[in-house]
């Protein structure tokens, strides 16, 4: 039998019992896992590593294929390691169990219990356990889609779209504020829609103003996940003028043919696409566009595709990430004729990849002699993990000599730069820096998706 949300909380409440958490997917998805953790931690559970704990939580993501499996593989570890007395429940969260809690039961008897998405509240302030280092967080102002694109199956695991009050997400930013924090990233599944169901028109501009005028150790504010045909003059006018709110918006484009936005439903054209691109250059001049585009949608032709190279080519976006087409259940899409082959899909991704990753050199490149402001995440540790190109006269201990002083080496981000999904900033200093500290760098190096400076 599926135990729910409800037979969970009975088990809690009687059990008191160390609990772990691993989080899989987006920032929106760590958001839910910091509220499901809050509440554990009211109702008097422990909240440990996964390595200490008696019952582990599995917050699940299932967007696309590639998701999926990585939540099937890390429910099969997790039932392993129960089997072996290592812990003793395993709790399946998040948007697969949300969406297929009754399959995964009958393919998963061992699972203690599917518990689905918690309900984001629209007037309450969400209780919380941090989960980001305490110099950043993660706002949720919204949830679900206020779109229903072809190819996504956001809408159906997430339910109606439903945006927090500003009195709500003004008193958690106060109270982020007051904590210490230096950055906060606004988040949403389509953030610019925020308002256009409790205002009954879009109010992220108004949110923002709002948030500016009280916040006081908080420098950044970032947006995340903007729906282009949703942003207005009014946002884009806010997001040059203010200092706080970094110069930098994520914002999914998807694609550029009139064919394809057609067959996505996008509600935008070619030429509203461009004019949008060309309106928010105008307006922050060294602002940074983040986007994301999709290959080998049902019905997309070679001229299709080449249009999309070409647009990238043309506008060089700053940071692009792009993805095959999944074929998602319940969707438009999958149901449309003209299924792209697997090949040409990674073939077309391969091929607008390659041509961005020269983009971004050259990006990238520009960046040296000029001074950013840089925010420390961490001292950097012998055998981090991150791809790059080694930086010259920096040695396996982190550290460096010369004029006699000892050098060291600090992770950092600008404000081009997003936690976790973009590139950092290697910092190199004579004296310590603390993490949540700003400090001003030279850039020296300029790597693939990476910078590299000193302190001045």
């Amino acid at each position: 039998m599926l135990k729910t949300t409800k037979d969970f909380q009975k088990e809690r409440l009687s059990a008191g019992q160390k609990v772990g958490v691993i989080n899989l997917g987006c920032a929106r998805n760590l958001v839910d896992a910091q509220m499901m953790l809050g509440r554990l931690k009211k109702n008097g559970h422990r909240i440990v590593e996964v390595t200490q704990a008696q019952t582990v939580i599995v917050n699940t993501c299932s967007f696309i294929e590639e998701a999926r499996q990585e939540s099937i593989d890390t429910i099969l570890d997790l039932l392993e390691l129960k089997k072996t007395g290592k812990i003793k429940k395993v709790i399946v969260a998040g948007c697969l169990a949300q969406r297929y809690g009754k399959d995964l039961a009958q393919e998963f008897p061992g699972v203690d219990a599917f518990v689905g998405t918690p309900t984001l509240p629209r007037d309450n302030l969400p209780q919380q356990l941090q989960l980001t280092p305490q110099h950043f967080a993660y706002v949720k102002i919204c949830e679900s889609c206020f779109n229903a694109c072809s190819f996504c199956a956001i809408p159906k695991i997430k339910g109606k779209f439903i945006s927090r009050t500003i009195e709500s997400i003004v008193k958690e930013v106060k109270e982020l504020d007051a904590r210490g924090v230096k950055e906060i990233n606004i988040i949403g599944q389509d953030i610019t829609a925020y308002g256009m169901d409790v205002y009954r028109e879009k109010s992220l501009a108004r949110l923002l103003k709002e948030l500016v005028a009280v916040v006081k150790n908080i420098e950044w504010i970032r947006l995340l996940y903007a729906f282009p045909s949703h942003v207005t003059d009014e946002l884009i006018d806010v997001i040059a003028r203010e200092p706080k709110i970094c110069k930098y918006i994520d914002m999914p484009l998807q694609h550029i043919s009139d064919h394809i936005l057609l067959e996505q439903n996008r509600n935008i054209t070619t030429q509203g696409t461009i004019d949008l691109i060309r309106k928010i250059r105008s307006a922050m001049p060294i602002g940074f566009v983040r986007t994301t585009f999709i290959t080998g949608l049902p019905g997309e032709t070679e001229a299709d595709f080449e249009q999309l190279r070409s647009f990238i080519n043309d506008f060089r976006f700053e940071r692009v990430g792009v993805f095959v087409y999944s074929k998602e259940e319940g969707t438009l899409a999958a149901k449309m004729q003209g299924q792209v082959p697997e090949k040409t899909k990674k073939a077309r991704l391969d091929t607008l990849m390659q041509d961005q990753q020269a983009i971004s050199s050259q990006i990238q490149k520009s960046f040296v002699g000029r001074t950013l402001k840089v925010l420390i995440e961490e001292e950097e540790k012998e055998g981090h993990s991150r791809p790059r190109q080694k930086h010259s006269g920096v040695t396996k201990n982190n550290t460096r000599f010369g004029n006699d002083r000892l050098e060291r080496t600090y992770i950092g981000r600008s404000e081009y730069d997003a936690p976790d999904v973009d590139g950092v900033v290697y910092v190199r200093s004579k004296t310590l820096l603390k993490a949540g500290g700003f400090v001003q760098v030279l850039i020296t190096d300029a790597y693939e998706y990476d910078l590299a400076g000193v302190v001045v």
